[in-house]
């Protein structure tokens, strides 16, 4: 398989694609990875697993209509394996062994046969120390965007899952790439005042278009610095509440075309209004777990 992802909007044609068969029982709170997972814990409002797996047959319904070459992962019985974007990304031709949360290495090895099909050259395992997860990285073309926590309470810290040795390991890794990273705002316990990943609070879409929410970034500067970049009139903010339900987390097809979430009218609105096609999923059950589409796919081959 020869790899390709330079940016997150162009025509997609191979993808990893989670799966929430087998995803096991409830968690108990003290398993929760992230503070969204632990409110719905916590509420009795947990989603269920087939109503999950519902809504992931939906996208790949999508991923076949456009004819997209579709890699799920080998079911693992009790595993939590939604979240295809966590364990592995893919830069330009070379695929990153994610250095995940220990609890979840079980996750990389249901999509070993993925990894073998790839060049062993094209393979990057960084070392244990180098923290990072595909939701903190989003490319675009010459850049790649990174979401890093630099607090000196990193390790106490559920929510915070990229550190700045695996910033500066993409620099070495890809010296072509501008790699620039951004502070971003954890708890623990409160999911409105939470970026789990840089992919939660801000997106690529259409030609030059963003979506953004400026309470995710740590540092103010650097939420500016993503407005300047966009131009103020390409970007489409997201309030608080719209964070804490993913609007900025959806995922390009291509250019002109994006998977969405069926309840985002105000998005999917302003989507419409750029000439660009939605195809509109049910996925808030998903999304109580704190992730969505682009946290749940993971792609292998753009043009």
């Amino acid at each position: 398989m020869k790899l390709n992802i330079q940016n997150e909007t162009s025509r997609l044609r191979a993808v990893v694609l989670g799966t929430a068969k087998g995803s096991g029982p409830i968690p108990t709170p003290e398993e929760a990875y992230d503070p969204k997972s632990l409110e719905h814990i916590m509420a009795g409002t947990y989603p269920k697993e087939e109503d999950m797996i519902k809504e992931m047959d939906a996208v790949c319904e999508v991923f076949k209509k456009y004819d997209i070459k579709v890699y799920r992962p080998e079911v693992i019985e009790n595993v939590n394996q939604i979240f295809a974007r966590d364990i592995a990304l893919v830069i330009e031709d070379k695929i990153i062994d994610c250095n995940i949360l220990p609890d979840r290495q079980e996750e990389i090895e249901a999509i070993r046969y993925v990894f073998d099909q790839i060049d062993r050259r094209n393979i990057i395992t960084l070392p244990h120390e180098a923290h990072i997860e595909g939701g903190d990285v989003i490319l675009h073309n010459d850049y790649i965007f990174v979401g890093v926590c630099t607090r000196p309470d990193y390790k106490d810290l559920i929510t915070a899952r990229t550190n700045s040795l695996a910033v500066k390991l993409l620099r070495e890794h890809f010296p072509n790439k501008t790699v620039k990273s951004f502070e971003l705002r954890k708890s623990n316990t409160d999911p409105r005042n939470n970026a789990l990943h840089l992919d939660c609070c801000f997106q690529p879409v259409g030609n030059g278009k963003a979506i953004l929410h400026k309470n995710g970034f740590f540092i103010e500067e650097e939420y500016e610095w993503l407005v300047d970049f966009f131009g103020k009139e390409n970007v489409f903010e997201i309030t608080k509440d719209e964070m804490y339900n993913m609007k900025s987390n959806i995922f390009s097809i291509a250019p002109d075309v994006v998977i969405s979430e069926i309840n985002f009218d105000r998005l999917n609105t302003w989507f419409e209004a750029q000439g660009i096609t939605v195809e509109k999923v049910p996925y808030a059950e998903i999304g109580k777990q704190g992730g969505l589409l682009r946290c749940s796919t993971m792609p292998l081959i753009r043009d």
